[in-house]
């Protein structure tokens, strides 16, 4: 999920190298309305895979063979969100990637906002090939966020690209009207969620997402995507495997079953289905000393308390009764802002947090957890997390980057009949890892950043709030790893985790990076051959090959040459 978000004068840390730039803050979250279209639609028109092709036989003409694909991720500017590129029809285009939702939407020629003006935008006057039309565009498409924030425009399809993987025909978002910024010449946002959160209007047929199209046509190696995500461009999606080049030992991914939702108070429907990247978060800990969540719901969660993880958040929240304890357990830490629920704690602080899931922990030390020094008094921290009241969804934590970056995240995206979806981590920080004063210090002094803040004078008391009433229909059983018959990945794959609760995976499909140079053989007049390398050349974004945007449709010439007796005539015939 994508937070709405508010600009204070913050500068961030940049960890690894100094950036200087405004760092954005949750206001809070909206519970996420869902809507009627059903948990699982009609799979799109068949998906096609680059593979190579049988002597005399095109790859595109052949029945694909299951695959993988893995493509960089780089992050923003402003260190907030993660972004790739995506191929969409002709054009190249940046992408910001989102666990928290499922559609796919880019920024079109026609929107003339001055945040759509400011970003590559999908040319609608290049009349694609490949571009279907939905209803003659009427099929309104629109996503709105807490801060007043939208994007509208309408439903339409298009064959979208991403690494070596193609699913033609794909439902999305063309948006005509933005008020959202954009960095980084990023044109959009891909949603990497369940079906049941996309927003396109039931009305549409054939509707499914982009990955979980991937997943129920059986084109991938196996029905899971990966992410590393790193504090520069290093990072990597992989689809249908794990990504090599971060995980050394498959074993050590400890897996995770995902939590199903009932349908909303009323709703029609009496199952429930997935909806979020949700699971039990089992404890925490600061230094070793754990403490037990305090679920805002346990009625209704079986005493869970629920944990999202979303590559769209760009921070990490939690409920007050936990937050509070929290940080009650390192010397001088603080409320400072009971409207952001932000704690302030001593910047020599070197205790580790960690966090349980299933049963294993996953530590946070304080280069990952710190925000930065205040500015009017560098002795002191602002620190993730923040709380937040209670939502009603029944999520209480959400994990964003700061956690996402210290593990190589896998989202397996279930088997229908055979297998629940479930999160894995593979933890990158070394727990047993002393951090000391100096080693804070040093890493505080090489990002030289400060975040602007005037601290109260007087200490805060940590407010409360109602509890407000559950949006889901808590009469309709919600387990955590059910196995459903549909909306899954098709049930000819394998089952790899099938059942089982606890389990120790050591054949999952791999990947690894491609190159990012390549290299060019040259022979002088003497015959010496020598070797360069250059960079892959970045494709340009916002214009298919060849065309220019200012001569309006493109013009398709085909040229027939006919043998009339002793003359050759050439017939032109022009395509507008």
């Amino acid at each position: 999920m994508l937070f709405a978000f508010y600009t204070l004068s913050i500068l961030s840390l940049a960890w690894g190298r100094h950036v200087l730039s405004p760092i954005t803050i949750p206001i809070h979250v909206l519970p996420r309305v869902e809507s009627s279209k059903a948990s699982s639609s009609a799979p799109a028109s068949t998906i096609s895979a680059k593979v190579p092709a049988a002597s005399g036989v095109s790859a595109e003409a052949s029945a694909p063979e299951p695959v993988s694909g893995i493509t960089p991720v780089s992050i923003s500017s402003d260190r907030q969100t993660y972004y790739a590129l995506l191929k969409i029809g002709p054009v190249d285009l940046r992408v910001a990637l989102d666990t928290g939702s499922s559609d796919l939407w880019i920024t079109g020629s026609t929107c003339t906002t001055r945040t759509c003006a400011a970003v590559p935008r999908y040319p609608l006057n290049y009349a694609s090939a490949t571009f279907g039309v939905v209803n003659d565009n009427q099929t309104v498409f629109s996503a709105q966020y807490a801060d007043g924030t939208a994007v509208s425009g309408f439903v339409a399809r298009e064959a979208v690209q991403m690494a070596n993987l193609t699913v033609p025909d794909l439902a999305f978002g063309v948006v005509t009207n933005s008020n959202l910024t954009m960095l980084d010449d990023v044109s959009g946002i891909l949603g990497l969620g369940f079906p049941r959160l996309s927003t396109i209007p039931s009305s549409v047929v054939n509707a499914t997402p982009f990955f979980p199209s991937l997943a129920q046509q059986g084109v991938l190696d196996y029905p899971l995507f990966g992410l590393s995500l790193t504090n520069n461009e290093s990072g990597s999606l992989s689809l249908g495997a794990i990504d090599s080049s971060v995980v050394a030992n498959v074993s050590k991914i400890g897996w995770n079953k995902v939590v199903e939702f009932s349908p909303l108070v009323g709703a029609n429907g009496n199952s429930s289905s997935y909806l979020h990247w949700v699971t039990p978060l089992a404890g925490f800990a600061v230094n070793g000393s754990g403490v037990s969540p305090l679920p805002s719901y346990p009625k209704v969660t079986g005493n869970s308390s629920l944990a999202m993880f979303d590559v769209g958040n760009s921070g990490i929240y939690g409920p007050y009764q936990d937050v509070e304890r929290l940080f009650q357990q390192i010397n001088g830490a603080r409320l400072v802002d009971d409207d952001s629920g932000q704690w302030a704690i001593p910047c020599d602080t070197v205790v580790p947090l960690s966090f349980t899931f299933g049963q294993q922990n996953y530590t946070l030390q304080p280069e990952d957890y710190f925000i930065g020094p205040a500015a009017g008094n560098p002795e002191v921290c602002l620190t993730w997390p923040r709380a937040l009241p209670p939502t009603p969804d029944g999520i209480d934590w959400h994990f964003g980057v700061p956690f996402l970056r210290t593990v190589y995240s896998v989202f397996s995206y279930g088997i229908d009949s055979k297998e629940a979806p479930r999160i894995g981590f593979y933890a990158l920080n070394n727990a047993s890892q002393i951090v000391e004063a100096s080693d804070v210090s040093a890493f505080l002094s090489s990002v030289k950043a400060t975040v602007a803040t005037t601290l109260p004078n007087s200490l805060l008391s940590t407010p409360t709030f109602p509890t407000p009433s559950y949006s889901f229909n808590a009469s309709v059983h919600a387990p955590t790893g059910g196995i459903l018959s549909s909306a899954l990945a098709t049930n000819t794959y394998s089952a790899i985790f099938g059942q089982k609760d606890n389990v120790i995976v050591t054949n999952l499909p791999l990947i690894s990076p491609g190159p990012t140079t390549t290299a060019i053989l040259v022979t002088n007049a003497e015959g010496i051959v020598s070797t360069s390398f250059e960079n892959i050349p970045t494709p340009t974004l916002g214009t298919p090959p060849g065309w220019n945007s200012g001569s309006g449709p493109r013009v398709v010439c085909t040229t027939v040459l006919l043998w009339l007796g002793p003359s050759l005539f050439t017939l032109l015939d022009t395509i507008l």
